[in-house]
């Protein structure tokens, strides 16, 4: 874990942003099309921390984006070259671009300032979506990652944020995967090598120190 005075470095405002990955109903809410990944965010508390984070952010200024997976209704443009692609096109719940299922789950708010950035296609919230450009465009240096899974989508966040030359941190307990053991592991024996890991506390710690807040912000739904 980084000392207080390294997180506090990192995580200025000025040059952080937070990502929400899948943090969609069709995924981590109460109709699931994966309900095994959706009970390990919530048992775990992931979900809530995130939501945490999120509310900090919007007090504190810090540029919040929501990557969310989503398809077309006809499946143009979608992936086919993995199992996973496969598999997820017979759920019986879709990820269909304008439904309740590609909404931000609760109790996560959505601020008029945050970015939505919705991907058809691949792994990863940050390649191919135009999530990168947004972060140069706000000056980002270090990209908080939170949400699921720590299965494929975190882990691939994480390396592409780095891989970019972002400082990628993450609050352990704000990120679920399945199994749920499995998450620690993957913390502890990947994402520690090339991510600050730390926790939301620590996060929220940082964040609530007084500073000049931006502009009060409305929450509108997604």
């Amino acid at each position: 874990m980084p000392t207080n005075e390294q997180l506090s470095r990192l995580l200025d405002p000025a040059t952080t942003a937070l990502l929400t990955v899948e943090c969609q109903q069709g995924v981590v809410g109460p109709q699931s099309a994966l309900p095994e990944l959706a009970d390990a965010a919530r048992a775990s508390g992931a979900l809530t921390n995130v939501a945490r984070l999120v509310a900090a952010a919007h007090v504190g200024g810090v540029q919040v984006l929501h990557a969310v997976a989503e398809r077309r209704p006809d499946g143009r443009g979608a992936s086919h070259n993995a199992r996973l692609f496969k598999a997820a096109a017979k759920l019986p719940v879709q990820q269909l671009s304008g439904t309740t299922a590609v909404r931000i789950a609760a109790p996560i708010e959505v601020a008029e300032e945050d970015f939505v950035v919705r991907r058809l296609h691949g792994l990863s919230p940050i390649a191919g979506t135009g999530v990168d450009a947004l972060l140069r465009n706000i000056g980002c240096r270090t990209l908080l990652v939170t949400g699921v899974s720590a299965n494929v989508a975190i882990p691939n966040a994480v390396f592409d944020a780095v891989n970019l030359g972002y400082t990628a941190v993450v609050p352990a307990d704000a990120i679920a995967g399945v199994p749920a053991d499995y998450t620690s592991a993957m913390v502890r024996h990947t994402l520690a090598l090339v991510a600050t890991v730390t926790s939301t506390e620590e996060v929220l710690a940082v964040w609530q120190r007084p500073r000049r807040l931006r502009p009060a912000q409305r929450l509108r739904p997604v």
